[in-house]
């Protein structure tokens, strides 16, 4: 169903693609309050839309309203993007149109969740997403636990009320060339330089890989840091360091078969 041409009304395979270029330019554009070209970056993005959505196939839930919510989300991206970070939109965007249509799915779920547990769930969804948007930073359970004066494992009872169960190899993102999955966005906090020491000689390998492939690879194993995260700090999209991390393991396994 969700890979039907048509989409609450929309055809798919008439949508445009924007260049990285036309996207800067729109959204000096947007900032300025041109509701045209607002309208265009809008039209050129959904496409990010439907990749996310086809993630959710199989639930039972209607694309068309999956496609709705997720729009609001593309929407919310686009109010609270900012140009300066040196970002690409689709890295700030994708986790903001999941966390919409999760949001949907959990207010119609099913499965009953304590009011006060859900209550409790979403003054802390709030707390956090306040953190975020003034510090630029995830909030911990005990932050947001002290903040709400309740304690940790009330905060981690909330949110697991609330989740739906995911497999860490569901594909969220696709830009044409390489899919990111569940499990390229969460930090390894356990297998980092322990674990590569053990296998091979890191040093000597290191010298073999590209300065680029180099960081992403201190970044995302010996410092345990999210693809997201390098991306943010390093200034390209979170699909690209997804290919240089998977070409630089591949390059180290060929050194050391």
């Amino acid at each position: 169903m969700i890979s039907k041409v048509e989409i609450c009304g929309v055809n798919t395979s008439k949508l445009p693609v924007l260049s990285n270029e036309e996207k800067k330019e729109l959204f000096v554009k947007i900032k300025n309050g041109d509701e045209k070209a607002r309208e265009d970056f809008v039209n050129g993005n959904l496409r990010l839309v439907l990749s996310v959505i086809k993630r959710f196939k199989g639930r039972g839930e209607n694309p068309d309203d999956l496609f709705q919510i997720g729009c609001i989300g593309l929407i919310k991206a686009i109010d609270n993007f900012d140009l300066s970070q040196n970002v690409q939109f689709s890295t700030y965007a994708v986790p903001m149109i999941i966390g919409e249509i999760r949001r949907y799915l959990r207010d119609n779920n099913s499965i009953r969740v304590s009011r006060s547990i859900r209550d409790l769930a979403y003054k802390a969804l709030a707390v956090k997403d306040k953190i975020l948007k003034e510090q630029n930073r995830e909030a911990g359970i005990d932050e947001i636990a002290k903040e709400l004066e309740v304690s940790r494992e009330e905060i981690a009872m909330s949110f697991d009320a609330i989740q739906d169960p995911l497999s860490l190899q569901e594909p969220v993102f696709n830009d044409g060339t390489d899919n990111i999955y569940i499990m390229d966005q969460v930090k390894d906090a356990k297998n980092t330089d322990e674990l590569w020491a053990e296998n091979i000689t890191v040093a000597e390998a290191m010298k073999k890989l590209t300065d680029k492939e180099k960081i992403i690879i201190n970044k995302r194993f010996f410092d345990g840091r999210t693809q997201m995260e390098v991306a943010e700090e390093i200034g390209i999209s979170q699909a690209q360091v997804s290919r240089l991390e998977k070409s630089a393991i591949e390059h180290i396994k060929r050194l050391y078969k």
